[in-house]
């Protein structure tokens, strides 16, 4: 047959070549695969000799390969109309622990045997929501290829003003003179623009003083807590009545996952519950007040938790204290270039408290022009001119915003673990490459 003569085959007959081609290729490779497998030992193999640590390539693709052995394992079952929806453990049991199964997260991090033990044992132990005897309106089933949809994303999808003490009182008086009546103040914990902290402990005497509830939105700065170094910037955060944490953000779970915490025991459930009996049992044969249902505003959502308290066992909390200090390192590092480079203006002279750093790019052209509105102007088109060039090219990208009377600006933030040092240099030479005829 010549080269351009073409063979119409039937989607049947394709697959059939495919699956034939496939398994004639396949068998020798999964052989070898298995009896390479067989050897990975993960017993004194850490989450930190993973990628992005240096050569670990390797063992990431054998941690990842046994991962989803594991995966495909459940799947088979799930499918499996004669195995259990769920094998039934007492919260309590759970709680305190099974054989080989612990909720139990400590400082330090735990071998990544234990992870995958913990994998395994956590999908034995819930309930099988794609089995086809599990009967509820929130699942509907396992679609492999969305299943499929799910996992990429969640890989490729890898957002200085302070609050002033003083005349947060005089507020909270003003109103009080007015007749009304002072609720409820949020604090920040690392806002997302500056990364600035306000004193929480003298907050929380105010809020004290007049009966205030207290909120702390630490989404962005709670993962601090963290790090022994750095956090001291949220003290008194523990005297707050409730706080928003966002893991997802500075700690590198994966989106999404986000905490809301209240001091007062079961709070939540006497604000939220609807006690709907179609939906919520409360004669259940174990203690019910395991349950979230009726503790939340939401119902239908992933167990987002989960992959917090993994990653929590396989890092330990001194893991995550490294990861924290790391982030501050890069933070002070990118400070410290700006400061000694002609060409960049910082928006604030102080030493950044979280990871955010904003600055500004001033092309040469620009810097002969005086400080006034025109310069301003012309300021505010350089860091959009740049961005619009760097995601032309593709080799890296950075955010920039205006803020209140500040002309636009770029916004760094390091929140990847895989960032070092020659990455802040690459991406200031990058600025100035492509801004200088600016």
């Amino acid at each position: 047959m010549r080269r351009d003569e073409q063979v119409h085959l039937e989607p049947s007959q394709l697959r059939e070549k495919h699956i034939s081609s496939f398994q004639e290729e396949g068998e020798e490779k999964e052989k070898d695969t298995k009896s390479e497998r067989l050897v990975a030992n993960f017993s004194n193999i850490y989450a930190s000799d993973l990628l992005p640590a240096r050569n670990g390539e390797e063992l990431t693709d054998q941690f990842l390969l046994e991962v989803v052995e594991i995966l495909l394992n459940y799947i088979k079952k799930t499918y499996d109309g004669n195995s259990k929806v769920l094998d039934f453990h007492h919260p309590h049991q759970l709680l305190e622990g099974l054989e080989g199964f612990s909720l139990e997260l400590r400082d330090q991090p735990e071998p990544l045997e234990q992870i995958l033990v913990d994998c395994r044992d956590a999908l034995k132990y819930g309930v099988k929501t794609g089995h086809p005897r599990y009967f509820n309106q929130l699942s509907s089933g396992l679609d492999i290829v969305g299943l499929a949809g799910e996992w990429l994303s969640a890989t490729a999808n890898t957002n200085m003003g302070k609050m002033i003490p003083s005349d947060l009182e005089a507020k909270i008086l003003k109103v009080k003179r007015q007749d009304h009546i002072p609720l409820y103040v949020s604090a920040t914990a690392g806002t997302t623009v500056y990364g600035a902290f306000d004193p929480l402990d003298n907050i929380a005497d105010i809020c004290e003083k007049y009966g205030l509830w207290m909120h702390v939105d630490a989404a962005w700065g709670g993962g601090l807590l963290m790090s022994r170094k750095h956090s001291f910037k949220l003290n008194g955060i523990e005297r707050a009545n409730s706080v928003t944490w966002n893991p997802h953000k500075l700690m590198g779970v994966p989106l999404q996952c986000s905490a809301f915490l209240v001091c007062e025991k079961d709070l939540l459930q006497a604000c939220n519950q609807m006690r709907a009996g179609y939906l919520f049992q409360p004669d259940k044969q174990y203690d019910t007040t395991y349950d979230t249902g009726d503790k939340t505003i939401q119902c239908g959502r992933h167990v987002d938790v989960f992959k917090l308290w993994l990653m929590w066992k396989a890092k330990g909390t001194r893991g995550f204290e490294i990861l924290i200090n790391k982030f501050l390192e890069l933070a002070e590092y990118l400070y410290k270039e700006l400061n000694s480079r002609e060409n960049f203006e910082l928006v604030f002279d102080a030493e950044p408290e979280l990871t955010n750093v904003c600055f500004w790019y001033i092309p040469p052209n620009l810097r002969r022009i005086p400080n006034g509105p025109e310069r301003e102007k012309l300021l505010h088109q350089v860091a959009p001119k740049i961005k619009a060039r760097m995601i032309e090219e593709g080799m890296t990208m950075v955010s920039y915003q205006p803020h209140g009377d500040k002309v636009n600006f770029f916004r760094m933030v390091f929140s990847n673990p895989a960032t070092r040092k020659s990455d802040v240099d690459f991406l200031l030479e990058e600025i100035e490459r492509l801004g200088k005829d600016l």
